[in-house]
């Protein structure tokens, strides 16, 4: 039981901790003018709904081995939104 404990705060540790990546990359993005504001609402808006995604999955304090893989793919697709939109020709 502690052992699924630990995996499970793990995870989201882990989850939590790329989200605040991600975030941290968009707010440079707008500092350095790589990104605009209606960009970075965008960008914001993907993170807020993996946000949701993860709070749906945890709610029963348990992550499946599915969602945990649905939320690392939302994650990964987002990132590389993230580096497409700084590196667009502007």
């Amino acid at each position: 039981m502690v052992g699924l404990l630990s995996s499970l705060s793990f995870a989201q540790t882990r989850a939590e901790r790329r989200q605040n990546r991600q975030a941290s990359r968009i707010n440079r993005g707008l500092k350095n003018g790589s990104i605009n504001e209606k960009e970075a609402r965008r960008l914001e808006k993907q993170q807020s709904h993996i946000q949701k995604m993860e709070d749906k999955f945890t709610s029963d304090g348990n992550v499946s081995k599915k969602e945990k893989i649905r939320l690392e793919k939302a994650q990964d697709r987002s990132s590389r939104q993230i580096y497409r939109t700084k590196h667009n020709k502007k």
